[in-house]
């Protein structure tokens, strides 16, 4: 069955997200660490922890997708902007030991004018740094769209990170991975409507199909090659729209794809919950 769900709010708790879940069809989905704006994290209730763990355990879920704050940048030319990154990072990853073998997605940052590979090299520093030996936890690097100074707007840049830190903390070499947005990738100028075989062998030519592990599902506002990053929903973008050159049979080959029918799909398509059951509901059908 296909792994699917959606962006879903801890304000009311964990138990509850995986009660949402449930009630849209979802068997998997991402939540915000904290505040998607940063700030300080809210204490975990040990027992409301437990509670989403049984529903996990109960109805076969795949493995979740914990998002990273947008706001963390640890690249940032500005030290106290790293030191915050850092701190909330550590602080995330000790908090995800709660729900053990989970994903823990981020956006690399940006380098703000420092060049890609001073960012590069910033990052790796911050993920040697966060990260521990014996973490149940995969730390996912995002693909990214490359608007302005993004670091991770190609498969050589994310490599060069992933390397950069297991050279540095072999120890780390498992709980390192990718998680592909198809909005983002797309808009980089990968071309995943008409070749995504191709795409996918650039992938794993370069980064390695072992280290991809989860799948952001998105329609893109853009064509290829634009580096905006706006979501649309599925079918009404250039990805899933014919009118657009795309069309629904992009998303049919995404999901039934032997490299990635298997990954936790995560819609970040701009709806609310009704929406996202019509999307998981219609992606189930073209999964088969």
């Amino acid at each position: 069955m296909l792994s699917i769900g959606c962006h879903l709010s801890t304000t009311k708790g964990y138990t509850a997200m995986g009660e949402t879940a449930l009630s849209i069809g979802a068997n998997t989905f991402a939540f915000f660490t904290r505040n998607p704006r940063g700030g300080n994290a809210k204490a975990l209730d040990p027992a409301d922890v437990a509670g989403l763990r049984e529903i996990l355990d109960q109805h076969g879920f795949a493995t979740l997708v914990a998002h990273a704050p947008y706001t963390y940048n640890p690249c940032s030319a500005k030290e106290s902007a790293r030191e915050f990154a850092l701190g909330a990072m550590a602080e995330d990853l000790q908090r995800m030991e709660m729900l053990p073998g989970q994903y823990y997605n981020f956006h690399p940052g940006s380098h703000v004018g420092q060049g890609a590979q001073r960012g590069i090299e910033l990052i790796v520093e911050a993920l040697c740094q966060v990260m521990f030996e014996g973490q149940s936890t995969c730390v996912l690097l995002e693909t990214m769209a490359g608007k302005g100074t993004e670091v991770g707007r190609s498969f050589e840049e994310v490599a060069a990170i992933i390397q950069g830190v297991v050279s540095r903390r072999p120890e780390l070499d498992g709980c390192l991975g990718v998680c592909m947005d198809s909005c983002h990738v797309s808009d980089a100028g990968y071309d995943i409507i008409h070749d995504l075989d191709g795409v996918l062998d650039e992938f794993d030519r370069v980064v390695g199909l072992d280290r991809l592990r989860a799948t952001h599902l998105n329609d893109s506002k853009n064509p290829c090659g634009a580096h905006k990053d706006r979501h649309e929903v599925i079918g009404q973008g250039y990805l899933g729209s014919e009118d657009l050159g795309g069309g629904m049979d992009v998303f049919k080959r995404i999901v039934t794809h032997p490299v990635l029918r298997d990954l936790p799909f995560i819609l970040e398509t701009p709806n609310e919950l009704p929406g996202y059951a019509r999307e998981i509901e219609l992606l189930r059908g073209l999964a088969g």
